[in-house]
C-alpha cells in the first residue's frame, strides 16, 4: 500500500516535468489541430521528423523538454509531431496522419529531416525551418515565425510581386536558404549577384561562398578563375578548398557509385585524367582522397591502409582535429598492418595537440595499447575518464578494465 502511494504521489511531478517543454497534441486530426488554433487564435508549429533521424531524436531528447523552449512555445503555438516515414511499429496515430503527412511532405516540398512548418492561425504556411539546434538558435526560428518581416513565405510572396532591391534580395535568399528551399534560394542569390558592381567585398564573397555548391553556380567560376583576389578576402587557400570540394563530389565521387551501390574495381587512372583536363590544380588531390572514401565506405581495408597513409603523407598538414582523430580510429578497429597503425598513432597525438578532447585522447590510447605499450595507454585513458563528462566515464571506464585484463579493445 505504501508503494501504491508512493507511485501515486509521484505522478504530479512527472506531469510538471513533462509540461516544461512543447506541449504536442495527440488524438487529433489536421482538420482538428487547425480548427483548435483558429478557435485560440494561435499560430501552429509542425514537427516533420521520422523515425531513423538522429537530429530529429536530439531536438525530440534535448531541446523540446526544455522549460524556456516550453514556454515560449506553449504561449503561441499549437504544436503536432509528424512522423513521415512509415514502420512497421507504428500506432494508431501515426498511421491516422499517413494520408495527411504525405500530403504536407508533398505540397511543402519536405526533403529533408528534421523540417519544421510555422501555419498562421487561419491555417496559412507563414514560415518553414530546418535542421538541429541549441536552444537560442532553435528559438530564434519560432520567433520568426510570429515575425512578419521574417516569415519566409511572407518574404517569397513579396518577391514574386516584384521586389527586387539589392538588400531585399540578400535577405530572401538568406531565409530561402535556412528553409532549404534551394531552388529559390539559388536564383534569387543570383539576382543579387548580379546587382553588385564589386563582389570583391568580405560581404560579397562571404555570400557568393555560402551559395556555391556546384560548379554551375556563377561562385564557381569566381573561385576557380580569381583564387587570388578571393583569398585576398577571406583567406589564403579557401578558393582551392571550395573548387577542390566540388570536383571531389562531381568528378570523383559521382563516378565511384551507381545510386547507393559502390561500383567495383574503378578505374582511376581514367578518372584522374578526365578531371585533371578540366582542374589540373585540384586532380591530385582530389584522386587521393576519393580513394580514401571509397575504400573506407567498401570496408576494404587492404586497400585503405595505402591510400590513407599515401595521402596523410601528401595532405595530412591540412586535416583538421576531427578528421584526424577518425582517420586514426578507423585505422585503430580495421586495418593489420601495424606500420599503419603507428602512422596512426602520429595522427592522433596531433588531433588533441590544441585541446584536451576526452574522445581524441581515447582513441590515442587505444592504439597504443594495440601497440603492446599498455602501461602508457593506461595514463591516458585514465586521462581520457579524468576529462570525460559524467555519462561518459563509465565508457572509458570500461576500456581501462579491457586494458587490465588483456582483452582487445578492437574488433580484428
Amino acid at each position: 500500500m505504501r508503494k501504491l502511494f508512493f507511485l501515486l504521489a509521484l505522478i504530479p511531478l512527472f506531469t510538471t516535468a513533462q509540461e516544461k517543454g512543447i506541449h504536442f497534441e495527440h488524438g487529433s486530426t489536421w482538420a482538428q489541430i487547425q480548427a483548435k488554433a483558429k478557435a485560440e487564435n494561435k499560430y501552429i508549429f509542425m514537427d516533420c521528423f521520422t523515425t531513423w533521424c538522429g537530429p530529429c531524436r536530439y531536438m525530440s531528447a534535448n531541446i523540446f523538454p526544455q522549460e524556456e523552449v516550453g514556454a515560449f512555445f506553449n504561449s503561441k503555438f499549437i504544436s503536432v509531431k509528424v512522423q513521415l516515414d512509415t514502420t512497421k511499429n507504428d500506432n494508431d496515430e501515426v498511421k491516422s496522419w499517413y494520408k495527411d503527412g504525405a500530403d504536407i511532405a508533398k505540397e511543402y516540398k519536405v526533403a529533408v529531416y528534421p523540417t519544421y512548418l510555422f501555419f498562421a492561425p487561419d491555417g496559412t504556411i507563414v514560415h518553414r525551418a530546418v535542421g538541429s539546434s541549441d536552444v537560442k538558435t532553435f528559438l530564434a526560428k519560432a520567433e520568426a515565425a510570429t515575425n512578419p518581416d521574417k516569415q519566409y513565405y511572407a518574404l517569397l510572396k513579396k518577391y514574386q510581386a516584384g521586389e527586387k532591391a539589392p538588400d531585399f534580395l540578400k535577405k530572401t535568399a538568406l531565409a530561402a536558404m535556412d528553409a532549404y528551399d534551394m531552388e529559390s534560394a539559388k536564383k534569387i542569390a543570383n539576382e543579387y549577384i548580379a546587382t553588385q558592381k564589386n563582389l570583391y567585398t568580405k560581404d560579397n564573397i562571404d555570400f557568393v561562398n555560402k551559395f556555391t555548391m556546384s560548379s554551375s553556380d556563377k561562385g564557381f567560376q569566381l573561385f576557380l578563375d580569381n583564387p587570388d583576389k578571393v583569398d585576398a578576402v577571406i583567406g589564403k587557400g579557401k578558393s582551392y578548398e571550395k573548387v577542390l570540394g566540388i570536383v571531389l563530389q562531381e568528378e570523383v565521387l559521382a563516378k565511384l557509385s551507381n545510386g547507393r551501390k559502390l561500383v567495383d574495381n574503378p578505374d582511376w587512372s581514367a578518372i584522374q585524367t578526365a578531371i585533371t583536363a578540366k582542374y589540373p590544380k585540384q586532380a591530385t588531390e582530389a584522386i587521393a582522397q576519393g580513394k580514401v572514401m571509397y575504400y573506407q565506405r567498401k570496408q576494404d581495408w587492404g586497400n585503405f591502409q595505402g591510400v590513407i597513409v599515401a595521402y596523410m603523407k601528401d595532405y595530412g598538414h591540412k586535416v583538421g582535429p576531427e578528421t584526424l582523430n577518425s582517420y586514426a580510429w578507423t585505422v585503430f578497429e580495421n586495418c593489420p598492418d601495424m606500420k599503419c597503425v603507428k602512422e596512426a598513432l602520429d595522427w592522433s597525438k596531433s588531433s588533441f595537440k590544441d585541446n584536451n578532447n576526452p574522445a581524441f585522447i581515447d582513441t590515442y590510447a587505444n592504439i597504443l595499447y594495440k601497440m603492446g605499450n599498455k602501461e602508457e595507454a593506461l595514463k591516458w585513458e585514465e586521462k581520457a575518464v579524468s576529462l570525460a563528462s559524467e555519462n561518459e566515464k563509465q565508457t572509458y571506464q570500461e576500456t581501462i578494465d579491457k586494458m587490465k585484463k588483456g582483452e582487445k579493445t578492437w574488433k580484428m
